[in-house]
C-alpha cells in the first residue's frame, strides 16, 4: 500500500482596508509560517493579496486570524477567500512578493508616533541607532506625509531618496526583524539627517531664540514657553494676535501639571496619533501667555524621535510649537520655502533632508465633560477612511472657505484630507489643489463629480468649477448647513431612512434665500432637509467688517431689540462717529446683510457683557465668552446664577424662531446692575440650551423623530454642548455630537460627499458648460 497523501488546498485571499504601511505583510508571513503554509503575500493598489497552500484547517486558521490578530495600526475591512488550483511547483516557505497592480482602493495609514521599541533603541548607547532622530520601524513613523503613490513600497515614498545600507538591508529582508519591509526605516549611515546637531538646537532654545524646526508634516516655530519675551516676539512676528498656541511637554506627568488631564485626554495624549489636546489650564501664567482669555491650554507629547532627543538633551520645557507659517498661510514643508517665508519670524532653522510629500498640521482635539471632540483632523488621524451611508460614485468634495479639508469618495468609503486651511488666499488655494490631486491619486479615485459649497464668492467654489471642467465632469454644490448635518449623520452611520433634526449653529453659511444663515433647525437626512426653525434674523452692518468687531454686531442686536446703544458696554467701546454711521446704516438698511448667525449672537453678547469688542482671530469673542461661563460654572453648580435669562421661542409662519431680543436686553441690564460677566455668560448658555430643547420639542411633537444632532462651529463650545445635551436628553431625545470629524467647517467636505452620494447635491454645470440649477445628483 502507498501511504495516504496529505490533503492540500490553495487559496487566494484579499484583505482590504488600512493594510499597507502597517506591517501587514510581515505579519502575514510570520502567521503563515507558523501554520506551516507556503505561498506569498504582496501589496497591490486594492490592499493586500495572499496565495497560500497547505492543510485546509491551517488555511481556515489563516483566513480567520488575518483579521483577528492584525497589526495594531491596521484596520481590516474585509477578508475574502477563493479556492484555486494547487501549484505542484510552489516555492518553499512563505515570502513577500513584488507588489502588483489591480483595481480597487486601499487606504494609506496616518503618520504614527514613534513606538516604545524604537525609543528604547534611540536611548541605548550600544544600539547602532542610538540618538538617530529618524528612527522608525514597521510599527511607527511617517506614512501619509511621505507616500507618493500606491502600492505602499519604499520606491513609492520619499524614502526612495535614501538607499539602504548593508546593515539596514539585512533587517529589511529578515522576516524575524521588526524592520522587515518597514518602508521608513534607515540609520545614521544611510538615512535622513538634521542640518544642525540636537545640542545646538537646545542651546538656541535655551537662549530664547525662535527656531523653525522641520518635522513629519511641516515646520514648527518653536520657542521656550516659559520665556515671556520669546513668546511675545513669536506672537508679534507671526501676526498671531491673541490666538492660542500649543505647547509640547516631555511626558504625561508634565502635561498633568499644566492641564486638567482626564482619562480620555490621557488616551489621546499617549496614543499613536498624538494630537494637541485642549483641556482646562492648571498653570494660569502659562495659559495666559500661550492661550490668553481661554482658560485652556493645548498640550501635546513628543511624537517624533527628535522631540524625545530634545527632552533628553535638556530643552527648556514646555516648548511652544506652533505651525510654521504666517497667519492664514499654509504650513511650510521644504527648506527653501521655509527660509523665504519664515525669515522674518525664525532666528534659526533646523532642516532635514527627507522630503515631505503631503503637508500635515498637528491634529487638535478638545476634551470636555461630554467626551472628546475633534477640532482639527490632520496629522496622525487623516486620511483614515470613514464609511459612507450610501454607495457613492467616485467624487471629490472641497468643503467651504474656512478650515478647509477635501474629501474623495468611492463606493462606500470616504477619505477626508488633512487640514488645508482658509482658502481666502491664493497660497492656501494652491495647497487645496495639491491636496485634492494627491489624495485622489493615492486612493486611486478619478472623480466623476466635483462638489463645493453654494456660496457664490468662495474661492474654493471657483476652484471646484474649474477643476470639474478640467476633468470633464459635472460641478455640483451643497447648501452649507445641509453639509454640516450630513457630516454628523455620516460619522454616526445614521441610515438614510432615519429622519433627524439637525441643529446647526455657526458663523456664516450661504442660505437658500440668499441671506446669511447660521442658527438653523433642519429636518431630514442626506438627500434633503427642510428648514423648520432658525434664530430671528438681524441686519449686520458692513458684513464681514462686523465679524471682526463684535461691538458692531452688538449694535445690530440692540437695534433689532429696539434698545438704545447709549451707556452700553458696546457703545462705550466705539467712537461716536462710528456709532452714528452704523446707526444710519441700520436705519436705512444700506450695506446691511440679514443673518440668523448664532456665531454673531455670541459675539454680540460678549460685547454687551464687556468681554470682547474686537477680535484678533476667528471666534475669539465667543471663545472668551465660553471661558467666562466655564470659570463661573466651576464654583457655582446649582440653579441659574442670574434671574431673567429664560426660554425665548415662538412660532412663526416659516417655522419655530428663537428670539434673542430678551437676552440682549438682559445682557444690557446685567451689565448696568453690576452682575459679574461670568454669571451672565453662564445664564446665557443655559437659556440658549433650554430654548433649543423647547424648539426641538415643538418641531418634532407630531413626528417620530427622536434623534437630534448638534453641529456647526458654535458647537465647538463645550459649555453649550453640555447644556444642550442635558436639556435634550431630559426631554427624551437621542443626541448626536461630533466624535470623529470636527463640528466646524473641517467636516463640510465629508457632508458634501454624503449628500452627493444620496442624490441631494445640485448640479451647477455639466461638462459641456450647460447650466441646470435644479437637477439633483444621481
Amino acid at each position: 500500500m502507498t501511504p495516504e497523501q496529505p490533503v492540500t488546498e490553495r487559496v487566494r485571499i484579499r484583505v482590504t482596508g488600512t493594510v499597507q504601511g502597517v506591517g501587514f505583510r510581515p505579519f502575514a508571513v510570520a502567521l503563515a509560517g507558523r501554520l506551516g503554509l507556503v505561498g506569498y503575500v504582496g501589496n497591490d493598489p486594492g490592499g493586500v493579496v495572499l496565495e497560500a497552500q497547505g492543510d485546509p484547517h491551517a488555511l481556515a486558521e489563516l483566513h480567520r486570524r488575518l483579521a483577528s490578530e492584525a497589526p495594531r495600526l491596521a484596520r481590516v475591512e474585509s477578508v475574502s477567500v477563493s479556492v484555486i488550483d494547487p501549484n505542484p511547483l510552489v516555492q518553499k516557505g512563505f515570502v513577500i512578493a513584488a507588489s502588483g497592480r489591480s483595481a480597487g482602493v486601499t487606504s494609506i495609514p496616518p503618520d504614527t508616533a514613534v513606538c516604545d521599541d524604537c525609543l528604547r533603541e534611540l536611548r541605548d548607547p550600544a544600539d547602532r541607532r542610538f540618538g538617530y532622530p529618524f528612527i522608525a520601524c514597521t510599527n511607527c513613523g511617517p506614512r501619509y506625509s511621505m507616500t507618493t503613490r500606491l502600492p505602499y513600497d519604499r520606491v513609492n515614498t520619499t524614502m526612495a531618496d535614501f538607499p539602504l545600507c548593508a546593515a539596514c538591508q539585512v533587517e529589511y529582508a529578515d522576516p524575524a526583524s521588526r524592520r522587515f519591509h518597514a518602508q521608513p526605516t534607515a540609520c545614521g549611515d544611510c538615512g535622513p539627517r538634521l542640518s544642525i546637531p540636537v545640542a545646538d538646537l537646545v542651546r538656541l532654545l535655551q537662549a530664547g531664540r525662535i527656531v523653525a524646526v522641520k518635522g513629519i508634516g511641516g515646520y514648527h516655530l518653536v520657542c521656550a514657553a516659559g520665556d515671556p519675551a520669546a513668546v511675545d516676539r513669536l506672537r508679534e512676528r507671526k501676526r498671531r494676535g491673541g490666538k492660542p498656541m500649543a505647547v509640547m511637554v516631555p511626558d504625561l506627568l508634565a502635561a498633568q501639571q499644566i492641564a486638567a488631564v482626564s482619562e480620555e485626554a490621557t488616551r489621546a495624549l499617549t496614543g499613536s496619533s498624538r494630537p494637541i489636546v485642549v483641556a482646562a489650564a492648571r498653570e494660569r501664567d502659562l495659559a495666559d501667555r500661550v492661550a490668553p482669555g481661554t482658560g485652556t491650554v493645548g498640550v501635546m507629547l513628543p511624537y517624533t524621535p527628535l522631540h524625545h532627543l530634545l527632552a533628553d538633551a535638556g530643552a527648556p520645557w514646555p516648548l511652544v510649537m506652533t505651525s510654521g507659517n504666517l497667519a492664514d498661510e499654509p504650513i511650510c514643508i521644504d527648506a527653501g520655502e521655509a527660509e523665504d517665508r519664515l525669515a522674518g519670524i525664525a532666528d534659526a532653522f533646523c532642516h532635514h533632508d527627507r522630503r515631505i510629500h503631503v503637508a500635515c498640521d498637528d491634529s487638535v482635539v478638545r476634551v470636555g465633560s461630554d467626551g472628546m471632540q475633534p477640532v482639527r483632523r490632520s496629522r496622525g488621524i487623516a486620511p483614515a477612511p470613514l464609511p459612507l451611508p450610501v454607495p457613492a460614485l467616485p467624487l471629490l468634495a472641497v468643503g467651504g472657505e474656512l478650515k478647509t479639508t477635501v474629501c474623495v469618495a468611492a463606493a462606500g468609503q470616504a477619505w477626508l484630507s488633512q487640514h488645508v486651511g482658509d482658502t481666502e488666499n491664493l497660497a492656501t488655494l494652491a495647497m487645496l489643489d495639491r491636496t485634492a490631486s494627491t489624495l485622489a491619486a493615492l486612493q486611486r479615485v478619478r472623480p466623476e463629480m466635483v462638489i463645493s459649497d453654494r456660496h457664490p464668492a468662495y474661492l474654493s467654489r471657483r476652484w471646484a468649477a474649474q477643476h470639474a471642467s478640467r476633468l470633464g465632469v459635472p460641478h455640483a454644490d451643497v447648501q452649507h448647513h445641509h453639509a454640516h448635518v450630513a457630516a454628523l449623520l455620516a460619522e454616526h452611520r445614521i441610515s438614510p431612512d432615519e429622519p433627524v433634526l439637525g441643529i446647526v449653529f455657526d458663523g456664516t453659511g450661504y442660505g437658500d434665500d440668499g441671506t446669511i444663515w447660521g442658527g438653523e433647525f433642519l429636518l431630514g437626512s442626506y438627500a434633503a432637509v427642510r428648514r423648520v426653525g432658525h434664530l430671528r434674523p438681524v441686519s449686520l452692518p458692513g458684513g464681514d467688517a462686523a465679524i471682526r468687531h463684535p461691538a458692531r454686531t452688538a449694535l445690530a442686536h440692540l437695534a433689532a431689540a429696539g434698545l438704545s446703544v447709549e451707556g452700553t458696554a458696546s457703545g462705550n467701546a466705539l467712537p461716536d462717529s462710528d456709532i452714528r454711521v452704523l446707526c444710519r446704516m441700520l436705519a436705512t438698511g444700506s450695506h446691511c446683510t440679514p443673518t440668523t448667525s448664532a456665531g454673531r449672537l455670541f459675539d454680540a453678547i460678549a460685547s454687551l457683557l464687556d468681554v470682547r469688542h474686537a477680535i484678533d482671530y476667528e471666534a475669539q469673542a465667543a471663545i472668551e465668552l465660553e471661558a467666562c461661563a466655564a470659570a463661573w460654572a466651576e464654583p457655582h453648580t446649582t440653579a441659574d446664577p442670574v434671574p431673567g435669562w429664560s426660554v425665548s421661542v415662538h412660532d412663526d409662519p416659516d417655522g419655530i424662531v428663537l428670539d434673542p431680543r430678551p437676552w440682549v436686553a438682559q445682557a444690557v441690564a446685567d451689565r448696568r446692575n453690576g452682575i459679574p460677566a461670568g454669571a451672565s455668560a453662564r445664564a446665557f448658555h443655559r437659556a440658549l440650551a433650554d430654548s433649543v430643547a423647547e424648539a426641538t420639542h415643538r418641531i418634532v411633537a407630531d413626528t417620530d423623530v427622536r434623534a437630534v444632532g448638534l453641529t456647526g462651529g458654535v458647537f465647538a463650545n463645550a459649555v453649550l454642548v453640555r447644556d444642550c445635551v442635558d436639556a435634550l436628553r431630559a426631554r427624551g431625545f437621542r443626541v448626536l455630537v461630533h466624535r470623529r470629524v470636527p463640528p466646524n467647517d473641517g467636516g463640510l467636505a465629508l457632508g458634501q460627499a454624503a449628500v452627493a452620494a444620496a442624490g441631494g447635491a445640485r448640479i451647477v454645470s455639466q461638462p459641456t458648460g450647460g447650466q441646470d440649477r435644479s437637477t439633483p445628483c444621481v
